[in-house]
């Protein structure tokens, strides 16, 4: 036996929709002895799954945290969403794992999802456990599983034992690393394979090998079980035990944290949920978070342990804990010393609808309820038109809507549906364009004077600025309300949909320094202030852009289709009219493996057909691409939500209150 000091982990369980994933979070639970009896999707008596539309529905949407003991070590377990609409709720949670148990359907084997996540695994190096479930199913397969996991995933696995009476009610896990194992564990140490080779390999050098790839997300273990008659799982739980590494970090570095989810407690306050890397947080400390520029005082702390959270006064390092106090705090949001920036790990939403309030809703309270749902997951990113008093949001697809639909109408009694969704394009400069307006000469009637540039950049870029004037020639102040204008300014380019890959260049400055009157205080009419920049960059920026030219380009996604050969002849002309692009076909077997491309537009659409088109048969697995030109004639546009620089007599209408001339 394997032991270690006492520890804390903090572990994510992670699948594919319907592979069991939460039903073996209640499994743990129950054998850790959290819980009395067996809670049950079906039965919506589930611990994480707490939402009354997740007991509605049988699937996780929120990710919930539940704390155990396994002998000495302290496991902070997070269910996740399996559904692919609620990807960015995995996102978030995986910035705060130590491991993590991937489970598998033996019936089902890897679904498009369990690839998708699996990927992401690797990418972040997150040492993670393969749990096969559902062997009492008839149809569950052992060796049919375990090519798949190494053929489809590209990854080593080694088997942690054999299945007995597999596809029965009585089927079980029989415990013990197979022949296989020194294959794929050699693979990465060359000490082992001499070990092997020489015939002076023990079990001690071979466990320990194990332990250390695992730990370097370089094999990953498989257990097989079912999460219903709890077989396999107490190997599954030594694995987790001996398997997995420690949370680092000690109480005596800096502080720092990383809010991974944000909710509202009964009295509307906001409660963020805290992972904690190194330091110790305690009760009434005041503490940056964000960008440093925010901040705020703690004023309670409530700390998972043994299946509850309870207040505390602290919070020490490894563990995850709810904060109270921190009114401006956002998901996302690093706590104390900021960590190194891992970027996204998922593609963002390139969906979107507008929200139509039912008869009868307030729209104030509408729109109040939006922002809440916003921070609880700010990639639905909320885009407020004033002027039509519409919502839109940002979506990953038709499942999420009806969860926005659903949520409204259960938390917060707003009955609502959605105009048809709408892929979310963006705009490029096609070209370079210049643009100047000087300070006191007509038309400008602001008291400053801006230039700018704008020029393409590399795809995948994102927006750069830059100064072509002495940053000494004005006040620092004015050249950030530029910047930070030309950025919010590109949110909607010519066409109403967000501007980037460019950089945008100042090439003129110049403002009226602070004056007074004689006897008089500071005369605003006479001195250049903030507002002067922020009202002319607009327009400036609009110019240097139509003289540049943008075009418009939408989502494509990258797609991989798995269907009996026999429906190819079926599937290509309704690819076709979905304007897919199938780049490659190969076969495996009986099927066809078909990969390409389809405007995210049609996903759904194509998730739709493919059953009736494949008898049944068919996968479909499909994530964001690139962006491609929009193929046709007119650019789609979108509706502008801000003061419309684009037309200069209504701008200055509305930001000026005067009109030229």
């Amino acid at each position: 036996m394997h032991t270690r000091n006492p520890h804390t982990l903090n572990l994510g369980i992670l699948a594919h929709v319907d592979a069991g994933k939460t039903s073996l979070t209640e499994r743990l639970l129950h054998s850790a002895g959290v819980t009395d009896e067996l809670g049950s999707v079906d039965d919506g008596s589930t611990r994480t799954d707490s939402l009354a539309l997740e007991k509605q529905r049988g699937i996780t949407i929120k990710s919930a945290v539940v704390s155990f003991a396994l002998d000495d070590i302290t496991v902070n377990l997070i269910d996740t969403p399996g559904h692919p609409d609620f990807i960015a709720e995995v996102e978030r949670v995986l910035s705060v794992l130590d491991g993590a148990v991937l489970v598998v359907s033996a019936v089902e084997g890897v679904q498009a999802q369990t690839r998708v996540l699996m990927r992401t695994l690797r990418r972040l190096r997150i040492p993670t456990l393969i749990f096969v479930n559902k062997i009492d199913r008839r149809g569950a397969q052992e060796e049919g599983v375990l090519r798949a996991l190494s053929q489809r995933l590209s990854v080593g696995v080694v088997p942690m034992g054999r299945t007995a009476q597999l596809g029965t009610p009585e089927a079980h896990f029989v415990p013990g690393l197979v022949p296989s194992a020194i294959d794929v564990l050699a693979d990465h140490d060359d000490a082992l394979l001499s070990a092997y080779i020489e015939d002076a390999l023990d079990h001690e050098h071979l466990y320990t090998a194990l332990v250390d790839q695992t730990h370097q997300s370089l094999v990953h273990p498989v257990y097989f079980g079912s999460a219903i008659t709890g077989a396999g799982v107490d190997a599954l739980i030594r694995g987790i035990r001996e398997l997995l590494p420690a949370a680092g970090g000690t109480p005596d570095e800096p502080l720092s944290a990383t809010v991974f989810k944000i909710e509202r407690g009964p009295a509307g306050e906001k409660v963020a949920y805290a992972r904690m890397f190194t330091g110790t947080l305690r009760v009434r400390d005041r503490v940056p978070f964000g960008d440093g520029r925010r901040e705020g005082r703690v004023t309670a702390i409530s700390v998972f342990d043994d299946g509850e959270d309870a207040r505390g006064d602290a919070l020490q390092v490894g563990r995850i804990g709810k904060l109270w106090g921190l009114a401006d705090i956002r998901i996302g949001d690093d706590i104390g010393v900021p960590r190194k920036a891992s970027g996204q790990f998922f593609a963002p939403p390139t969906l979107e609808t507008v929200v139509v309030p039912g008869p009868g809703v307030d729209t104030r309270a509408l729109h109040l309820a939006l922002i809440r749902l916003a921070e609880q997951d700010p990639l639905i990113d909320l885009r407020h038109d004033k002027v039509r008093q519409e919502t839109s949001v940002s979506l990953y697809g038709e499942v999420q809507k009806e969860v926005v639909q659903a949520t409204l109408a259960d938390e917060f009694a707003l009955e609502v549906t959605f105009r048809e969704t709408t892929p979310l394009c963006i705009e490029r400069p096609a070209g370079t364009g210049a643009a100047v307006e000087f300070n006191k000469k007509d038309p400008n009637p602001f008291l400053a004077t801006v230039g700018l540039r704008v020029d393409p950049a590399p795809v995948g870029s994102g927006v750069d600025f830059r100064l072509e004037v002495e940053l000494g020639s004005m006040p620092y102040a004015f050249f950030k309300a530029v910047e930070d204008t030309v950025r919010e300014t590109l949110g909607q380019g010519l066409h109403g949909w967000e501007v980037t890959d460019c950089t945008v260049t100042m090439t003129h400055s110049g403002y009226s320094p602070r004056q007074s009157h004689a006897h008089q205080g500071f005369d605003k009419s006479m001195s250049s202030t903030g507002a002067d920049f922020r009202g002319l960059t607009p327009l400036v920026l609009i110019e240097a852009l139509r003289r540049a030219d943008t075009r418009v380009y939408e989502p494509m996604h990258d797609f991989r289709i798995e269907a009996p050969a026999d429906t190819l002849g079926a599937l290509l002309p309704a690819l076709a009219a979905m304007r897919a692009l199938p780049r490659t076909t190969g076969t495996r077997g009986t099927l066809c493996v078909l990969r390409g491309t389809v405007p995210a537009a049609q996903v759904h659409s194509l998730e739709q057909q493919l059953p009736g088109l494949t008898r049944g048969e068919g996968e479909l697995e499909s994530d964001f691409g690139h962006y491609a030109p929009v193929a046709g004639g007119s650019s789609p546009s979108r509706p502008r939500t801000d003061h419309n620089p684009l037309n200069r007599k209504e701008y200055l209408l509305n930001v000026t209150r005067r009109l030229e001339g």
